[in-house]
């Protein structure tokens, strides 16, 4: 892979289904893919001082939403109302199935693992909507590709 971002629907998938061919091909352990959060100037990784380290976000405020993806299957946090849109995106989705939720009494949201036997267009469909409408992102989202 030569690129790690994308900032349209057309070439996001093109970016997710890359990664999800490198991934397949490298069988390296996952891939994840975080979304840019909104900033003032500042580019993903950039703290603004010139270091390499993903900006902290301000108290208060959720981290940028993630999904891992390895041998089949999708990892996700997700709040209740975001957990939620999900179900209602994978009954578009019929292959795909939730294997496993955990709430942890400590933690705010559910960690969601699916299922998900498909070609990489199809997987990368999925992210891309799952950005968009589980996470409630804006059609010019940055998603990176930040581990293949």
């Amino acid at each position: 892979m030569t690129r790690f971002d994308a900032d349209t629907s057309a070439d996001r998938r093109r970016l997710f289904a890359d990664a999800v061919t490198a991934h397949r091909e490298r069988g390296s352990a996952f891939l994840t893919v975080e979304v840019e959060p909104p900033s003032e100037g500042i580019q993903f990784g950039d703290s603004g001082g010139g270091e390499d380290e993903a900006e902290e976000p301000a108290d208060g405020e959720a981290p940028p939403p993630w999904i891992q993806f390895a041998e089949k299957t999708f990892n996700l946090d997700c709040t209740d109302e975001e957990l939620a849109r999900l179900h209602d995106l994978l009954d578009e989705y019929p292959e795909f199935r939730i294997d496993e939720q955990e709430t942890p009494e400590d933690a705010e949201g559910t960690n969601v693992r699916i299922s998900a036997r498909s070609d990489a267009n199809r997987l990368a469909g999925f992210l891309d909507r799952a950005f968009a409408e589980v996470y409630d992102q804006p059609d010019d989202y940055r998603a990176w590709v930040v581990q293949v």
